[in-house]
């Protein structure tokens, strides 16, 4: 197996041959959850795509151990970079969506209230919804061996969605009635893909048209229709493949 991921807070500083603490809750997960012992291999990274390759050297206690520095590496930009537009699906499967897409390789993940989403973020409940998605972001990286963390942005309008369509090198919207697959859309080798994936209920005719005002045209995945909390994964799945950043 690869050597298991932890969050620092920065690397700036760290050489071959120092050494790091590991200390609060990512050394509680590393030394009460993970178990690592003197002499395991470990990956620590700032999430912002630096990463140090180590060997712990020293357990304390349930929450911290030291690492000796074996080498440094950066992970390149992605190109093209892809960000997916997630309407607010209902209940958990919010979170379901920002873990798989984060396994699978997007870059940046907009929250969008859509005018069919059965799931509204308001006050308070917005910002704890908010910290789970970023959370979930956070942990499903670590998990998936990534030195660069996607971005949870805060949420945004469809006027802001549509802005942001605007300036993206590709934009398309998931719809099931699309007639072009994305299969075959002419993709940049570099910039910005924006997909926009619609709620349960679908994306309205004012929001197709606004978006297709942006040049946003609607694209069809296959011939099945997957639920909102499923299609961004796939559509990220797809186009990793086709650019070439799955090669």
């Amino acid at each position: 197996m690869t050597a298991p991921v932890f969050l620092v807070d920065s690397l700036a500083d760290v050489r071959a041959g120092g050494t790091l603490t590991v200390e609060g809750p990512e050394g509680r997960h590393a030394v009460s959850v993970r178990r690592l012992r003197v002499g395991e291999e470990v990956v620590l990274t700032d999430g912002r795509g630096g990463g140090a390759e180590g060997t712990v050297t020293a357990v304390e206690g349930k929450d911290r151990l030291t690492v000796v520095v074996d080498g440094l590496r950066t992970e390149a930009p992605a190109a093209p970079r892809i960000t997916v537009v997630q309407a607010l699906p209902k209940g958990d499967r919010g979170e379901l969506a920002v873990e798989t897409m984060t396994e699978t390789g997007v870059d940046v993940i907009v929250p969008w209230a859509a005018a069919r989403c059965v799931t509204q973020w308001k006050g308070e409940r917005a910002a704890k919804a908010l910290g789970k998605w970023r959370s979930t972001a956070r942990e499903a990286g670590k998990q998936s061996r990534r030195l660069t963390f996607p971005e949870v942005t805060d949420p945004l309008t469809t006027k802001q969605v549509a802005a942001l369509l605007a300036g993206a090198d590709f934009a398309a919207v998931l719809h099931e009635e699309g007639s072009t697959p994305l299969a075959t859309a002419e993709l940049p080798a570099t910039g910005g893909i924006v997909l926009v994936v619609g709620p349960e209920g679908g994306v309205s005719p004012e929001e197709l048209a606004a978006f297709a005002e942006a040049g946003a045209a609607p694209y069809r995945l296959g011939r099945t229709v997957l639920r909102t909390s499923t299609a961004g994964t796939a559509a990220t799945a797809l186009l990793l493949g086709r650019t070439g950043r799955w090669s």
